[in-house]
């Protein structure tokens, strides 16, 4: 690449910097909202299930029932506990949303407890929030069998012939946090590598300067690369400022190499300008680009295992979701933030990123090339 080549690539860069840093509303929007977005979404956007509310209808009352009932009471994920005088009222209680489960004792729990025989509880479920029973289910499980263990102490009574010691790796302590904010970590930043690309275009075409650059002595090339590079460098910058915030404000550890995220982020922000880039050349406005960001965002977001696993998703969709980047830095960030990943584990998750940033940013360059950008 000769001099005058870099020189016009050089000034057209400055040229988009500026058009954005100028402007007082366009520094806002960059810089406070993927802050705060970290902030809220961090603590909104949670999977955690708590502050549930339990109905109790306990047809025993004998002593081992009442102290299976403490239990629950005690527990930290039960907000509220609350008793239901008769069978009638169980259904109710569920359709009207009063309380996510009911837990039914039987007339004879106390005494199949005391003559050592087994002993039966029923908890119901609001199966219209299935992730969310599942996991109430888990809590209950957990209580009952803290439980069980208790009363073969208790009672000299034979220990179960197997028992289940669960160890979390890589998050000790299930703390929501440590997956929710990696994942925000990719979602902004990939809102602001989109946006700067996808208005970038559409803002020379409103202005009726976009004609001016097709016949300066720019190359399609060179305009590619001089609408490319403002905003990895702005969206580097971003990605660094959400990424402190995540470590300094929310504690999240990063136990695997700076370099090999800055790697990473360098890789996804490249397929994601390339994505940017190929919106902005369909769109005559500025409204249509940020129409068009958010339309590809919300699949994008959906595909990436964020909310749902991969994994339990519709063969189709799978194979749809290879060419969504933020998939692929998702796992990326996660395993280096988490547990360590080294640099060629690191490669073999994001290579598709140089693809989805080849065959984009290719396209980009035929409209370009077009015209028609």
């Amino acid at each position: 690449m000769n001099a005058d080549r870099l020189s016009r690539i050089r000034a057209l860069v400055i040229k988009e910097l500026l058009a954005v840093l100028r402007d007082r509303k366009s520094r806002t929007v960059l810089i406070l909202p993927p802050i705060l977005q970290l902030t809220i979404f961090a603590f909104a956007a949670t999977l955690e299930v708590k502050n549930i509310e339990l109905a109790l209808l306990n047809k025993d009352g004998g002593k081992a029932s009442v102290e299976l009932v403490h239990r629950f009471e005690g527990s930290p994920s039960f907000a509220r506990v609350f008793p239901l005088r008769s069978q009638q009222e169980v259904a109710p209680t569920l359709e009207d949303e009063r309380a996510m489960a009911v837990l039914v004792i039987g007339e004879r729990f106390s005494r199949d407890v005391a003559a050592g025989r087994p002993a039966e509880a029923q908890i119901l479920l609001d199966g219209r929030r299935s992730n969310a029973a599942q996991i109430v289910q888990g809590y209950a499980q957990s209580i009952v069998e803290q439980y069980n263990r208790d009363l073969v102490a208790r009672y000299g009574l034979p220990a179960p012939p197997a028992t289940l010691i669960a160890r979390n790796w890589f998050n000790p302590n299930l703390d929501y946090l440590w997956f929710t904010v990696p994942n925000l970590i990719g979602m902004l930043t990939m809102v602001v590598g989109l946006i700067v690309t996808a208005l970038s275009v559409a803002r020379e075409r409103e202005l009726g300067t976009f004609d001016q650059l097709l016949v300066s002595p720019l190359s399609p090339g060179e305009i590619l690369a001089g609408k490319t590079l403002p905003a990895m460098i702005l969206g580097a910058v971003e990605s660094v400022l959400i990424i402190l915030a995540a470590i300094v404000l929310f504690g999240i550890p990063c136990v695997g190499s700076v370099f090999v995220l800055g790697l990473t982020m360098v890789l996804f922000l490249f397929s994601v300008v390339g994505f940017g880039l190929f919106i902005s050349s369909l769109c005559n406005t500025q409204q249509q680009a940020i129409l068009g960001t958010f339309t590809f965002m919300l699949p994008a977001t959906m595909l990436s295992g964020f909310a749902t696993p991969i994994e339990t998703m519709p063969t189709f969709l799978q194979i749809v979701s290879l060419a969504n980047p933020l998939r692929h830095f998702l796992v990326a960030v996660r395993g280096i933030m988490l547990k360590g990943m080294p640099l060629l584990t690191v490669l073999d998750t994001i290579w598709p990123l140089l693809l989805i940033a080849a065959v984009t940013l290719t396209l980009a360059g035929w409209l370009f090339r077009r015209g028609i950008g």
